[in-house]
């Protein structure tokens, strides 16, 4: 059984892709970031797009039937690994006490370049 979860990028539909996908007991999360609409929630500011991809993530998950503790893997290409330690602190915040499986590594370039962050994650529900 497949459950698609549709976000509000304005990309979706564009490029047809789901924010998340559920199968079963596993949620894949697609790419988050921090733009809302034509927006960027935080430009210039790592620690603030994290927050913003993540509390996106932390949204989809609740529609698929998950929540941020049955999260196993994340994934965040950033645009500046100099500054780790801002998108570090971040994802502490969500994830200081579930410790999933995660990588960090440093991109050329997002899809908008007021963009610093873009996140994916995992789930596995039960």
């Amino acid at each position: 059984m497949r459950q698609n979860i549709a976000g509000q990028s304005n990309w979706e539909p564009i490029v047809g892709y789901s924010r998340a996908v559920r199968v079963g007991a596993v949620v894949e999360v697609s790419g988050t970031t921090a733009a809302r609409g034509d927006e960027v929630v935080g430009e210039g500011d790592p620690y603030a797009q994290t927050r913003a991809a993540l509390e996106t993530i932390a949204w989809a998950l609740e529609r698929a039937g998950a929540r941020l503790e049955d999260v196993v893997r994340t994934r965040m290409f950033v645009t500046d690994i100099g500054r780790w330690e801002e998108y570090g602190r971040a994802h502490g915040e969500f994830f200081q006490e579930i410790r999933p499986a995660t990588t960090m590594v440093e991109v050329r370039a997002l899809i908008d370049p007021r963009l610093m962050v873009e996140i994916e994650a995992t789930a596995v529900v039960g």
